[in-house]
C-alpha cells in the first residue's frame, strides 16, 4: 500500500531504475525518453540504493488533475523537470492515463487467478460434455473445414498444423502437432480420431517425423461421433482468436468422449488423469442411465466394469476402479501379460514372454531396465532377454536359466519393474465453465443433459427448414394448380418486381412463395413435376409432425440419443482388451507357498467363518449325541459347512442376491473352539446382509452352471463362468421380489437331475437342462407350487453319471440301489430313499410325498447320498449334523437305513438339550480318522 501510494502510477507501469534491474512497457519506455533516471525513485530508507538516490537533487513525483477532455477521461500529469508537451507545474511529462492506485498483493492475486483459469479453461483441461481439449477440438474441425474426411486423400501434417494455427490455435506449432500426432497412435488413444500416414512415433517412445514428412486425414469414428451435426446449428459458434472468423465453441459429440478415449493434462495448480473405456460398454452404461436416471453405481459397473486401456493388460483388483468411478479418485493397478515357453525341450529351460505392457510404459525402457536390474543382481534366474517386437505384435523374450523358477521371476519383475504400474485416476473436466472432480455417474448424467440440448437444437434447426420448404413448395402447387393465371399475369406486366407482386395480389401467397414460383424452369410445369412437389409436400408434413413430436417428448429424444449410440457401438465397437482379474492380488501371492490341501469351512448365522483341517472331528456312530464344534457366539449357530481345497475360489452368495469371492485361504486357520472370524472383514457387506451359501470352485468350467433356488420357490440356472471376474464389492447373481430371499445355490452340468424339497416335505426331481440358462441379472421361474405357510427346504443334485431314473415311474419295482434322496428332519430323524421311488416331474408343480412329517416338524435338508460306494457296495460317505446350540455329529450315511417315501424315519441325532437340527452337510469319508483329545 506504502509502494502504490508513494509512486501513484499503475502497477503494469512500475519502472524500476538502476544498475539491478529495469522493467520497461513499450510504451512506458516511450513515454518515459525524456524524464531523467533520478526523476522515479522508490522511496525508502532500508537499502542502500534508495539512499544514494535520496542523496541526489531530484524533484519528488507529483500529480495534479487535469480539465476532462469530450470522452470523460482525465489527464494526469507528472512533474519531471522540463520538457514534455502540455502543461506542467516546473516542466515535466504529461502521461495521458488515469491512475488507479491499487494493493499489490491484490493486483497479483487477481492477475494470478485470471492465468490460472485462461489456462485451466483454454489449454489444459477437456469438457465434460464433447471430452475435447480445444487444442484438439480446433484440430478436427479444421481438418473437416479442409475437407480430410476419412475417405479423401491423405494431406500433409504441415497443412493441418498451419491451419489451426493461423485460424484456430494462437500457440506453438510444436503443441499443435504432437497433439496431432497423438490423435493418431493407436497405443495412446483407445479409438484414434486421426489416420495417420507415415512415422507417428512408437510404443518405443521414438519421436515421430517431421510434419512435413506426415500425413493426415480424419478417422471415420470422429467424424460419426463428433463432426456430422456441426452444420445443423446444434452448437455455438465464437469468434476465433483474431476475431475474423467462428469456430465452435464445443463439438456434438454422441457419446461421452471423456470417458472414450480419456484425457491428461497439468495446469495451474490442477491437474487431470481420465482412463479410456470400452465404446460398447459405455454404450451400454449411458443406456442404463437413459433408462434408469436413479441407477446405482453397482448397475453400471454390471455394463462398464472398468476402463479398457489401449495396450491391454490386466487390470488387478477392482476396488480402484469403485473408488475411482464413486469419488473422480482412485489407483488402478495395470500389469502386462505374459506367458511361459519352453524354448529347449532337453534342458527344459523356459522364457517368459511379455505381449502386452500397461498403459503409457516404454517398452524400450522397460527392457532397459530389466538389464539393469539383472547386472545389479536385483533379478535372478535370467540368461537373456531380447525384444523381438514386430507389425504382428510384441513380443520380449527373457530366457531364464536352468534352476529359475519361473513364477518367482515374473513376481520379482512385477515388483521391480514398470511390467506392473498404476494408474492414478483423477477425472477433472470443465463443467458449467469450472473445474470439476467428478465421478462416473456425474459425468454420463452431464453428457446427457449437453446430448438433449443437441438433439434439440437439430431438431429445432430441421424443424425451420422444412416449414420454409414446405411454405416453398405448396406456393408452386398453387402456380401450378392455376398454370394458365400465371402465365397470363407474367405475360402482362414490364419486370420482374411487378410479377411479384401481382402474383402475391392475386394468388394470396408471400414474396419467398412468388419468387420460387417465377424461378421455375419449363421443365417444372409438367403433371409429373407437380405430382413431385405434392409428394415433397406430404413428406415434409410427416417430417415436421415427427419433429414437433419429438420437441415435445423427453423420452423420445432419450430414445433417440440410446438409438444413435447403438448405431455407433454396432459400427465400431470392438472387444475388450484390458482384463479384469480381481483374484490377482497386486503383490506376490500367498497362493504358491500354501499346499492344495482338503479343509472345512463352517458358517455361523451371525456371519462368523473359521477355516479347520477335517481331522478335527472323529467319526462316530449313529445316534450318539456329538462333538462340540467348538464355542459359539451367544444366540449363534452354524448356518453352513462345505469341504474344498485351499486354493479353491469361494463364492459366497448373501440372501440378497449378491455374490462375493475370495480364496479359501484367504479364510484364517482356526481351532474347533474358536469361534471364527467376521465375514465383514473378508467380504464386503451391507447392513443386515446375510451368507446362505458358499461355492467352492476350482476351475470356471464352460460347460458347468449355478443353480439358485429362493424361499419362495424360484429357480434360475447361470452359467459359472459369469462368476469367474468377481470385484471385492459383489455382483448380481439373482434378481429378488419383495420378501424373498436367496438360500441354496448348487453347481450342476446340463444331465444332471435337480431335487428340490420343501418344508412340508413336498419333492420335485427334475433334469438342470430343463431351465433354461439366463444371465445373473434376472429372477428365474417358478421351481414348485407351495401351499400357505410352505417354503423352500432344501436343493440338491444328482450327477448323470450315478442316476438311473426310468423314463416311466412304476410302484411295483422295489429297486434299492443308489443313489437315494437322504432326508433329514428338525427332530432328529433321518432316511435314505431310493432315488427310483420318485420319478421326474415338471417344475413349479405340487410335488410327490418324499417325507410325511408331523405337524409341528419341517424338513431340514435333502443330500443325494450313494455316490461314493465303498467295496461293499454301500456309501462311504458321512453327514455331520449340526444343532442349534453348535452341537456336530459326524455319521456313516450306511447306518441310516433305507425306507419308504411315506416312512418316518429313524433317531440320527438325540436333540434333548440340543434344540433343532439347525443344518447338516455331507462329506466324503477320506478325513482321516483320529482319536479324541
Amino acid at each position: 500500500m506504502a509502494l502504490s501510494a508513494a509512486l501513484r502510477v499503475p502497477l503494469p507501469r512500475l519502472i524500476l531504475l538502476g544498475p539491478s534491474a529495469s522493467i520497461l512497457g513499450a510504451a512506458s519506455c516511450r513515454r518515459a525518453a525524456a524524464v531523467p533516471a533520478a526523476a522515479l525513485r522508490f522511496l525508502s530508507a532500508s537499502s542502500p540504493r534508495s539512499a544514494s538516490f535520496s542523496s541526489r537533487s531530484a524533484r519528488p513525483l507529483r500529480s495534479r488533475r487535469r480539465d476532462r477532455d469530450n470522452d470523460g477521461r482525465a489527464a494526469a500529469a507528472v512533474g519531471a523537470g522540463g520538457g514534455g508537451g502540455g502543461e506542467s507545474d516546473g516542466g515535466g511529462l504529461v502521461v495521458k492515463e488515469r491512475i488507479v492506485p491499487v494493493e499489490l498483493h491484490k493486483e497479483a492475486t487477481e492477475a494470478y487467478m485470471a492465468y490460472a483459469m485462461s489456462v485451466l479453461l483454454g489449454r489444459a483441461l477437456p469438457d465434460v460434455r464433447d471430452g475435447l481439449k480445444p487444442v484438439h477440438r480446433r484440430i478436427l474441425y479444421a481438418m473437416h473445414e479442409m475437407g480430410l474426411a476419412s475417405r479423401r486423400p491423405f494431406r500433409k501434417c504441415a497443412r493441418v498444423v498451419g491451419e489451426v494455427l493461423g485460424k484456430f490455435h494462437p500457440h506453438g506449432d510444436t503443441a499443435v502437432y504432437d497433439s496431432l500426432v497423438r490423435m493418431a497412435q493407436d497405443f495412446s488413444m483407445r479409438y484414434p480420431l486421426v489416420q495417420g500416414h507415415g512415422n507417428f512415433g512408437s510404443i518405443d517412445a521414438d519421436p515421430p517425423a517431421a510434419m512435413r514428412y506426415t500425413e493426415c486425414r480424419l478417422d471415420s469414428l470422429a467424424e460419426a461421433v463428433f463432426l456430422n451435426d456441426l452444420e445443423l446449428n446444434t452448437v455455438d459458434f465464437v469468434p476465433n482468436f483474431d476475431n475474423s472468423q467462428k469456430e465452435p465453441s464445443l463439438l456434438p459429440a454422441r457419446v461421452p468422449s471423456l470417458l472414450l478415449n480419456g484425457s491428461s493434462g497439468i495446469a495451474v495448480g490442477m491437474a487431470t488423469n481420465i482412463p479410456p473405456h470400452n465404446l460398447g460398454e459405455l454404450v451400454d452404461a449411458l443406456s442404463v442411465i437413459i433408462q434408469n436416471p436413479e441407477a446405482t453405481l453397482q448397475e453400471l459397473l454390471e455394463c462398464m466394469p472398468g476402463p479398457d486401456f489401449p495396450t491391454g493388460g490386466t487390470i488387478l483388483g477392482n476396488q480402484g476402479i469403485l473408488e475411482a468411478y464413486k469419488s473422480g479418485r482412485g489407483r488402478i493397478v495395470v500389469r502386462g501379460k505374459t506367458d511361459i515357453e519352453t524354448i529347449d525341450l532337453k534342458s527344459k529351460r523356459e522364457a517368459i514372454i511379455i505381449k502386452e505392457i500397461p498403459y503409457q510404459a516404454n517398452k524400450a525402457t522397460l527392457v532397459e531396465k530389466i538389464a539393469e536390474l539383472v547386472e545389479e543382481k536385483v533379478l535372478e534366474g535370467i540368461s537373456d532377454i531380447r525384444d523381438e517386437s514386430d507389425r504382428t505384435g510384441m513380443r520380449v523374450v527373457i530366457e531364464l536359466k536352468r534352476s529359475a523358477d519361473p513364477a518367482i521371476v515374473l513376481n520379482n519383475l512385477y515388483r521391480h519393474t514398470a511390467l506392473q504400474s498404476s494408474f492414478s485416476c483423477n477425472m477433472v473436466a470443465i463443467l458449467d465453465g469450472q473445474p470439476k472432480l467428478m465421478g462416473l455417474k456425474e459425468i454420463l448424467q452431464a453428457f446427457l443433459d449437453f446430448r438433449c440440448s443437441v438433439i434439440e437444437r437439430r431438431a429445432r434447426f430441421k424443424l425451420s427448414q422444412a416449414l420454409e420448404r414446405k411454405h416453398i413448395v405448396e406456393g408452386i402447387v398453387v402456380g401450378l394448380d392455376n398454370l394458365d393465371a400465371v402465365i397470363k399475369i407474367i405475360r402482362e406486366t414490364s419486370n420482374h418486381a411487378a410479377a411479384t407482386e401481382a402474383l402475391v395480389k392475386e394468388f394470396d401467397l408471400s414474396e419467398k412463395q412468388a419468387e420460387a414460383l417465377l424461378d421455375i424452369t419449363l421443365r417444372k410445369l409438367t403433371s409429373l413435376e407437380r405430382k413431385k412437389f405434392v409428394d415433397e409436400a406430404n413428406t415434409l408434413s410427416e417430417e415436421i409432425s415427427k419433429l414437433n413430436e419429438l420437441l415435445s417428448s423427453k423420452k423420445l429424444i432419450f430414445e433417440l440419443i440410446q438409438r444413435e449410440a447403438a448405431d455407433l457401438k454396432n459400427k465400431f465397437s470392438t472387444p475388450r482388451r484390458s482384463l479384469i482379474d480381481d483374484s490377482v492380488n497386486c503383490e506376490v501371492d500367498d497362493i504358491d507357498i500354501i499346499p492344495n490341501e482338503e479343509m472345512l469351512l463352517i458358517l455361523s448365522e451371525k456371519g462368523y467363518v473359521k477355516r479347520m483341517n477335517p481331522n478335527t472331528f472323529n467319526l462316530q456312530n449313529r445316534g450318539t449325541i456329538g462333538k462340540s464344534v467348538g464355542k459359539m457366539r451367544m444366540n449363534d449357530s452354524t448356518s453352513d459347512f462345505i469341504v474344498c481345497q485351499t486354493h479353491d475360489h469361494v463364492l459366497y452368495f448373501s440372501d440378497k442376491g449378491i455374490v462375493y469371492s475370495a480364496r479359501a485361504y484367504k479364510t484364517p486357520e482356526c481351532t474347533r473352539t474358536a469361534t471364527g472370524t467376521p465375514l465383514i472383514q473378508l467380504l464386503s457387506l451391507s447392513d443386515g446382509e446375510r451368507i446362505t451359501s458358499i461355492i467352492p470352485v476350482s476351475e470356471f468350467g464352460e460347460d458347468q452352471y449355478l443353480v439358485m433356488l429362493t424361499v419362495n420357490g424360484y429357480i434360475k440356472k447361470v452359467p459359472l463362468n459369469a462368476f469367474s471376474s468377481i470385484r471385492s464389492s459383489g455382483i448380481i447373481s439373482i434378481q429378488l421380489v419383495p420378501g424373498d430371499e436367496l438360500k441354496w445355490v448348487r453347481r450342476c452340468g446340463n444331465d444332471d437331475l435337480v431335487a428340490l424339497a420343501s418344508q412340508k416335505g413336498k419333492v420335485i426331481v427334475n433334469s438342470c437342462d430343463k431351465i433354461r440358462p439366463l444371465g445373473r441379472n434376472t429372477r428365474g421361474a417358478g421351481a414348485m407350487k407351495l401351499k400357505d405357510g410352505d417354503k423352500m427346504a432344501a436343493m440338491d443334485i444328482i450327477p448323470a453319471t450315478v442316476h438311473k431314473m426310468p423314463g416311466r415311474y412304476s410302484s411295483r419295482i422295489r429297486d434299492l440301489s443308489p443313489p437315494w434322496l437322504l432326508f433329514i428332519a428338525e427332530n432328529g430323524l433321518g432316511k435314505r430313499v431310493p432315488l427310483n421311488a420318485f420319478r421326474q416331474s415338471k417344475f413349479n408343480l405340487v410335488g410327490l410325498v418324499g417325507y410325511k412329517l408331523p405337524a409341528d416338524c419341517r424338513l431340514a435338508a435333502v443330500f443325494v447320498a450313494g455316490l461314493s460306494l465303498g467295496d461293499d457296495g454301500e456309501s462311504d460317505e458321512q453327514v455331520v449334523l449340526v444343532s442349534q446350540s453348535g452341537t456336530v455329529n459326524r455319521i456313516k450315511v450306511k447306518d441310516i437305513s433305507i425306507q419308504s417315501r411315506h416312512a418316518r424315519g429313524v433317531i440320527l441325532m438325540r436333540l434333548e438339550h440340543a434344540g433343532k437340527i439347525q443344518s447338516a452337510s455331507l462329506i466324503s469319508a477320506a478325513a482321516a480318522e483320529v482319536a479324541e483329545d
